[in-house]
């Protein structure tokens, strides 16, 4: 049964056009094309990238965040209470006003007591300032690296001037040593991401990280075997042209350097729009949408790539939508701050807190709130 769904999935009709077999792509002559085993590799490398990560994190990321000064806000604990850390943990971290007011008499807490509790205990479930800014230093350093070793790959290949020249010859076209090590660092790179996401900084697009790095992990390894090298290269160099951009806005954000953290984001909108909604969809995707017609009838594969190809569109639509969401702010003078994270809470003020702790004031009223100040811890 194994056999016969291996023979179904490597069928010749599905990957690879008409009157070609996987035979047209051995090696012969000095010629070397790319094979779905060699992409084997990428698993230990993506365990050997986490590996990595912790050194740099440690040892690169961690100095670094000292000497540009990124300081942790201070948290105030909640304080232990069984009642209420099984409900947090078995039920749900927002409680609604019925539960809160539920938790209070089981508790023996007052209900300002118990949104207290709750707000203390989110804020220590969020990620620190430092983890953020060593998660952005890893990806900035991998992301510029990338960037500059892609247009070292590509920038020489006549496919980088003239999109015709991607399909020339298709698919008999060699693969160059360049053009491996590209594809099994970046595929094992994302295969990295994917295993970590979890541990991660999780943000409110989460799932569509999740989609992004799976579908990416797919492209990047159907691009492979089914010798769509010359397309994917020039995509993977095209996404990472604007993700370290970003990456540096966040650990200037996170050092405080708000300047500098505003001018990087916008020349990272600028780069991001061009490329994702300009570039992308009206010359890579015209080109392997329209240019392989010419040369062979549409196929599975054909099909199957570009709908991928849209998947990844559609999430850069969606980025998009929160990138102009924030270069709005920074128009408008508010500081620019990732839409994808969430906030800190703030407690109540000092005077609210002495009054949980000690009742309402000798007078009979409780005390009135002073909405026109921030809360703060």
């Amino acid at each position: 049964m194994f056999q016969t769904l291996y023979s179904y999935f490597w069928w010749e009709r599905l990957w690879l056009p008409a009157n070609l077999t996987w035979a047209d792509l051995e090696d012969r002559d000095g010629r070397v094309y790319a094979k779905a085993s060699d992409l084997y590799i990428t698993l230990p490398l993506a365990f050997l990238f986490l590996i990595v990560r912790h050194l740099f994190e440690t040892y690169v990321a961690t100095p670094l965040a000292g000497l540009l000064n990124v300081k942790e806000k201070i948290r105030l604990k909640a304080t232990p209470n069984a009642v209420l850390e099984k409900f947090y943990a078995a039920t749900t971290k927002h409680p609604k006003q019925a539960e809160v007011e539920m938790l209070s008499k089981r508790s023996g807490c007052s209900v300002r007591q118990v949104e207290r509790w709750f707000r203390r205990r989110r804020n220590q479930d969020r990620p620190s300032l430092l983890k953020k800014f060593r998660e952005a230093c890893w990806r900035f350093t991998f992301y510029l690296i990338a960037f500059i070793a892609g247009m070292a790959v590509i920038v020489d290949k006549p496919w980088f001037y003239d999109l015709r020249e991607v399909w020339k010859g298709y698919p008999i076209q060699s693969m160059l040593p360049s053009q491996y090590w590209y594809y099994m660092i970046e595929l094992s790179f994302y295969w990295s991401l994917l295993f970590s996401i979890a541990s991660d900084v999780k943000r409110k697009d989460f799932k569509e990280q999740i989609i992004h790095h799976v579908a990416t992990i797919i492209l990047i390894s159907f691009s492979w075997f089914a010798n769509y090298i010359r397309a994917g290269t020039l995509i993977m160099a095209l996404h990472d042209s604007s993700d370290y951009l970003l990456e540096s806005a966040k650990m200037f954000n996170y050092a405080g350097w708000r300047n500098t953290c505003n001018n990087i984001f916008i020349v990272f909108a600028a780069v991001f729009i061009i490329t994702r909604l300009v570039i992308l969809p009206f010359w890579i995707m015209h080109c392997t949408v329209v240019y392989p017609l010419d040369l062979y009838p549409a196929f599975f594969g054909y099909y199957f790539f570009n709908f991928m190809m849209v998947v990844l569109q559609s999430l850069h639509i969606f980025w998009a939508y929160l990138i102009i969401r924030m270069a709005q702010k920074f128009i408008t003078g508010k500081v620019v701050e990732d839409e994808r994270s969430d906030r800190e809470e703030t407690d109540n003020s000092e005077e609210e807190e002495e009054a949980a702790k000690n009742g309402p004031l000798s007078n009979g009223h409780p005390p009135a709130l002073n909405n026109n100040h921030r809360k703060t811890d």
